[in-house]
């Protein structure tokens, strides 16, 4: 239940700042790829540290928010990547995890000379992501953030459809400590790590 409660504050957030605007909202679902996040854990057995891997893959999510200015834009963005997480050497066993992102993405626009339609955009973004694992790959949530940019167009007869395309460096913090379960029984314990992964994304917008 923790994740449609903090969907219905986001809601609640981005709308009473722009309850009294005049300005669009945009509704926008996203496709794209994520890479791959990787990092050490704490020394297991031996004093040898293990590498966790999360591998890359398909993602999607969708985006919700409306504009403060004629530049500046609110948004709240939840998507989720299915994945599989890798331990080497091999102390654990792979297990399928999926992650939950759910971001504040905060952009601004610029207007593109010679192209009317369309505009380019940076953005940042802040959040939490949730993993969620199996039995030797406990779930947990963790700070997130992200910064990247992208190009918005409206180039069809209507503006109320349009389409929208990015790239962001997504960084997860993964503080507090947590633990995952060896096969030979003993615990490998990760935490105060930051892993980061690329995502490029794109979607149709539908504005109203």
């Amino acid at each position: 239940m923790w994740w449609r409660t903090s969907i219905a504050a986001a809601m609640l957030i981005i709308s009473y700042p722009l309850a009294a605007q005049s300005q669009h909202w945009d509704v926008t679902p996203l496709f794209g790829y994520r890479s791959d996040i990787s990092f050490t854990t704490d020394p297991v057995v031996d004093n040898v540290p293990s590498k966790i891997t999360f591998n890359g893959g398909f993602a999607f999510g969708v985006a919700f928010g409306g504009r403060v200015n004629d530049e500046d834009v609110v948004e709240f963005r939840w998507s989720r990547q299915e994945t599989r997480v890798r331990f080497s050497p091999a102390f654990a066993s792979s297990s399928r995890v999926h992650l939950d992102q759910f971001h504040f993405d905060f952009s601004h626009e610029y207007e593109i000379k010679g192209w009317p339609e369309g505009r380019a955009f940076i953005m940042a973004s802040i959040g939490a992501t949730r993993v969620s694992g199996s039995d030797s790959f406990p779930g947990f949530t963790r700070l997130s953030f992200g910064m990247g940019g992208g190009i918005k167009a409206f180039p069809f007869s209507s503006p109320q459809v349009g389409f929208k395309a990015q790239v962001q460096w997504l960084p997860i913090v993964f503080n507090p400590q947590t633990t995952a379960r060896c096969i030979s029984d003993c615990v490998i314990r990760f935490g105060g790590k930051l892993g980061s992964q690329v995502e490029i994304a794109a979607g149709p917008v539908f504005r109203f």
